[in-house]
């Protein structure tokens, strides 16, 4: 295990200065980013004043402040998970060039390798989702903020809670994969499948009834369902401040997937943390079976 700390270090600083992976994952949130404020801020902002009862006056700011938060939790719910992919295609590229033949060669361990491998694409997430998380919280302080300490500290541990997720999820699919053909097949399926099943691209409340209970079984769902409470919270509390009946509040909530059900069962926010806790203890038991059995296989 005292070879870990330096398999660690290695990994994150060969990530990193691969420019073409590091900027990928960076560049990702950003420009997703700016694809929503450009082209969905509009449709979100038309649907929140299209549902408002009449006679009740919302503010402009109130409204962006909603359109930003739901924005942001959109972006953030999908990165958290597709740059744990990026970062983790370190694995899959040692194993296409060779070097994880030469690293099973030397005195280190196969727990220590997949060990090292799963901390590395860790940290290395957390770094570019922090920075994006940053950015987004620039972009919704510039549009309009009524986040709390308490919320941005409790959307960081969703971030962090989501991260665990998707690196146990990267490491257990690219296990099984070997060439760089894969890695990019694999990439442009997450990027583009995982934002509509996880409910980041359009809320799940506008799904059929029986794509919403497939869709109710996946733990991502839950992660989208966390950081967008905690990303909208106060501009909700404020409209209902501002004089939105309660019924307003809990229709918004439901529609925005906000509050989630599970076969007409309300899922509470500590059972959404427990579900994505429980499903990654369950990806990274498997992924260390599959590797001590491999390295049983092949000692």
């Amino acid at each position: 295990m005292n070879a870990v700390p330096s398999l660690i270090k290695r990994n994150v600083k060969l990530f990193f200065k691969d420019r073409a992976m590091f900027l990928t994952s960076l560049i990702t949130p950003l420009i997703l980013l700016v694809l929503y404020a450009t082209f969905l801020g509009n449709v979100y902002r038309d649907s929140f004043t299209a549902n408002l009862p009449e006679g009740l006056q919302i503010s402009d700011k109130l409204i962006e402040g909603l359109v930003g938060g739901q924005l942001i939790s959109s972006i953030l719910a999908v990165s958290c998970v597709t740059v744990a992919f990026c970062s983790n295609f370190l694995m899959v590229q040692d194993k296409a060039n060779g070097t994880l033949k030469d690293l099973r060669i030397s005195p280190v361990s196969p727990g220590a390798l997949s060990l090292s491998y799963y901390i590395a694409t860790l940290i290395s997430t957390l770094i570019i989702c922090g920075v994006a998380s940053a950015v987004c919280l620039v972009y919704v302080a510039a549009v309009g903020w009524y986040m709390s300490v308490a919320d941005i500290l409790l959307l960081f541990c969703d971030i962090i809670v989501l991260v665990l997720f998707g690196t146990a999820l990267s490491s257990l699919i690219n296990f099984f994969l070997s060439s760089q053909g894969q890695i990019s097949a694999v990439g442009t399926i997450v990027s583009s499948g995982y934002g509509f099943i996880c409910g980041a691209y359009m809320p799940i409340a506008s799904f059929g009834e029986g794509l919403q209970k497939v869709i109710s079984f996946l733990p991502g769902t839950y992660g989208t369902a966390l950081v967008r409470n905690h990303a909208m919270r106060g501009a909700l509390a404020e409209m209902k401040s501002e004089g939105a009946p309660d019924e307003v509040i809990d229709a918004l909530c439901t529609a925005l997937d906000c509050d989630l059900s599970f076969f007409d069962k309300s899922v509470s926010l500590g059972a959404m943390y427990a579900i994505l806790g429980i499903s990654t203890a369950l990806l990274i038991a498997i992924y260390v079976l599959l590797n001590y059995l491999k390295a049983k296989k092949n000692p």
